[in-house]
């Protein structure tokens, strides 16, 4: 409920940098400068949970599929 709260508290905030990046992003992304990276740490951020919960799962899997168990 806390985190509920602080998250509308500052969504004005996180708001106004969405648009930043994405004039620099918009400017940028043709000629491979600040947009390429940009991009390529988009990438990178959205990567790292899904590999993540990848992990656990295969560990959860190999857990509750143990011979003799």
């Amino acid at each position: 409920m806390l985190f509920v709260l602080f998250a509308l508290l500052v969504a004005d905030f996180y708001s106004a940098q969405c648009v930043m990046c994405k004039a620099v992003g918009e400017e940028s992304a043709n000629q491979g400068g600040i947009g390429s990276g940009l991009n390529q740490g988009i990438f990178f951020l959205m990567a790292v949970p899904y590999i993540l919960l990848g992990i656990a799962g295969i560990v959860l899997w190999k857990h509750f599929n143990k011979e003799g168990g």
